[in-house]
This record gives C-alpha cells, sequence and structure tokens, in this order.
C-alpha cells in the first residue's frame, strides 16, 4: 500500500476499498500474505506471512497516512527478496497514487521481477495519465496486469484480486479453466504460458 499524504483525502474511504480489495485474498486461506507499506521520508514496513483473514485486516486498519515521497524501488526490492527456492512469492499486488522515482529504475526493476516469475499487479487510485503509463509498462514488463480504480469500482477489483489469488494459487491454467470474467481480464493482459 501506498500510504503517502497524496492519498490521505481519501483515505477513510479508502481504507474500507483495502479492506474488499485484500478480503477476497484473505478468505482464501491456502494463500499466505505479507502486508507492505510505505510512508514518511524512509518508513518502509511490512507484516509477516498471514493466514488469517482477521490479523490481515486488522494489520490494514491500523496503517496511517504520513507525507513523503513514494518508495516503489523499495517496495520492489523487498518482493524481489522475498522468495526462497521453496517457498516462492507469486505475486505482488500494488495499490497507489503516484509515481515520483525515475521510471527506468522502476521498469529495470519490473523486467527483473519477470525474470523472477514474480508478476506484478498495479491498482491506481484516481486517475494520473503519467502514473497510469509507468504501471501499465511496469505491470507488462513483469508479466502482470494493471487497472485503475475509484469508490465506484470496488466491487469490479474485489473480483480481480479474486482472480489474482487465483493465479498465485494454481497458475495462468487456473484462470483459463473458471470461465469469470474477472479472469478473462487478467488473462488478457498476462503472457501466455502452460504453467506459473
Amino acid at each position: 500500500l501506498d500510504a503517502t499524504a497524496s492519498r490521505e483525502p481519501t483515505w477513510v474511504a479508502a481504507r474500507q476499498l483495502h479492506r474488499e480489495l485484500f478480503s477476497a485474498a484473505a478468505n482464501d486461506n491456502s494463500v499466505a500474505i505479507q502486508l507492505c507499506w510505505y510512508r514518511g521520508f524512509a518508513d518502509f514496513q511490512h507484516t509477516g506471512w498471514l493466514t488469517s483473514s482477521d490479523a490481515l485486516l486488522q494489520a490494514m486498519d491500523a496503517v496511517s497516512c504520513v507525507g513523503g515521497p513514494t518508495q516503489l524501488q523499495r517496495l520492489l526490492k523487498h518482493y524481489l527478496s522475498a522468495g526462497s527456492a521453496t517457498t516462492p512469492v507469486r505475486a505482488l499486488v500494488f495499490v497507489g497514487d503516484a509515481v515520483e522515482e525515475p521510471a527506468a529504475s522502476l521498469l529495470t526493476l519490473a523486467g527483473e521481477c519477470r525474470l523472477k516469475h514474480q508478476p506484478l499487479f498495479l491498482f491506481q487510485e484516481g486517475y494520473d495519465p503519467r502514473v497510469a503509463a509507468v504501471f501499465e509498462q511496469m505491470a507488462a514488463l513483469s508479466g502482470g496486469a494493471y487497472a485503475a480504480f475509484d469508490r465506484d469500482s470496488a466491487e469490479r477489483l474485489r473480483e480481480l484480486l479474486g482472480a489474482v489469488v487465483r493465479y498465485a494459487s494454481g497458475g495462468y491454467k487456473a484462470l483459463t479453466s473458471s470461465g469469470r470474467e474477472s479472469d478473462k481480464i487478467l488473462l488478457s493482459q498476462l503472457p501466455k504460458q502452460t504453467d506459473v
């Protein structure tokens, strides 16, 4: 989560959206989730790996906004180092509204994510065309997907996050066999493959 000051005006509404978005994943106990957030000038935090929806939502509710720059590079480096051969990390879901770091370095890290089979699923609050362009390129380079959202699209995004969870649990094949509209939306952006 981006918890910088630019999101503060909509944080109360966004918090409810976060709960709705992540409850889809939290209800699938075959998936462990680590909540990460950045805010302030050097404040980057994360939980341990959570399998309880109550623990995840409690951690999420404790996050508040603090002014500072985006820390997407730090988040992506953390993501790239989080998995191992025995415990792979299958996906990163990011919710944010801004990019203040050099696009070139973010795109390089997104490419590294692709090499490690760790796609990025980027959800943009609001619509800033420059941010959208960077998020779309990052998602494509990583082998993931991008979508913009606002308060009116919470249900659609809940369904998309459910699709990300199905992808993380069962790979590309899990999306091709369900027939759900949200799975088709992700499939239209994901690179064709035969396994995770």
